[in-house]
């Protein structure tokens, strides 16, 4: 919260698209609607399709609890009591669902032209790469050593495949943290009224879960291994995950990386958003990890001070 001369100004997370739709171009009917099919239970709710995996061909349904895809920042003006969209960037959609990179199916085009040379790949999905190892005395049973324990969520291969020519992908949005969305769509149903709302509750996009917690040891456990196999890892992010690691050296040509980080934006000019490439950093998996941690070791006399202060014990002379 912070005061300006136009008076008070609150900002909150809320609803970016819901169900593929810009929250802002809906109207209220429209949100009122998509909150009703929140309150009834699972099984008995009117499908929704996914808009970013829809093609002429093919009506993919939504599996997002909630429906929602992204979150973003929203401004109130405290003495108008106008909603808005913050300026800039900080109000630029953060992608909560995966599945909303595969609008188009462009990502790929984008990543297998860059690393393969070739923009139609062939895409598959989910591969085992890491198999549980035998334990002592179950050898030769059926189930023995071939669960498999890890996967490579996308591997992009060239479609001449006398010889293969392939990459790994990974996805990562962004979990948030705070209050549930429930509360977004209680207060919708409730009384959205037909102005754009304020977010209910408070809540943030959770980078230290994305990123430290979920993907850093993915790529700890998958990079090593592709490197010494003499592939790449392609990581996909929006703007907003990647503008939220720290710096990270690059190197300057894709043969000397072990992951390239494809990096998304969001093109609003139209009134609903479009997924569209952004940019590509090259890094190592060492730097990569110092980017995710977002932070350098404090020092030994530092770290100490610390710990004194916690024990309420007098500061080193």
């Amino acid at each position: 919260m912070r005061r300006t001369d136009q008076g008070e100004r609150r900002y909150g997370y809320g609803i970016g698209e819901w169900y593929g739709r810009s929250f802002v171009g809906l109207s209220p009917d429209e949100r009122r609607s998509y909150a009703r099919l929140q309150s009834v239970a699972k099984r008995q709710r009117a499908s929704q399709p996914c808009l970013p995996r829809r093609t002429p061909e093919t009506e993919v349904e939504c599996t997002k609890e909630g429906g929602v895809c992204s979150l973003r920042l929203y401004e109130l003006n405290g003495q108008t009591g106008e909603v808005t969209v913050a300026p800039g960037e900080a109000g630029g959609l953060i992608t909560t669902c995966p599945y909303r990179f595969y609008e188009g199916d462009q990502v790929f085009r984008w990543i297998a032209q860059d690393i393969l040379g070739h923009a139609e790949p062939l895409i598959v999905r989910e591969v085992g790469f890491l198999e549980r190892p035998s334990a002592p005395g179950l050898q030769g049973r059926d189930d023995a050593g071939s669960e498999d324990v890890g996967r490579i969520d996308h591997v992009l291969v060239h479609p001449d495949t006398a010889l293969l020519s392939w990459c790994a992908l990974e996805m990562q949005a962004v979990y948030f943290s705070g209050d549930s969305m429930r509360n977004e769509f209680r207060m919708l149903l409730e009384g959205g009224g037909d102005r754009l709302p304020f977010p209910a509750g408070r809540r943030r996009p959770d980078y230290r879960s994305s990123g430290p917690k979920r993907l850093m040891p993915q790529l700890q456990v998958k990079v090593p291994t592709l490197r010494r196999w003499g592939k790449k890892m392609c990581v996909l992010v929006d703007r907003a995950f990647f503008s939220a690691l720290a710096p990270m050296e690059s190197v300057d040509d894709v043969s000397n990386c072990d992951i390239c980080w494809f990096v998304v934006r969001y093109d609003e000019g139209g009134g609903e958003a479009r997924l569209t490439p952004g940019f590509v950093h090259l890094t190592t998996l060492e730097r990569a990890v110092e980017g995710l941690t977002a932070g350098r070791p404090v020092t030994l006399q530092t770290f100490e001070g610390r710990i004194r202060a916690k024990l309420r014990l007098p500061s080193a002379g």
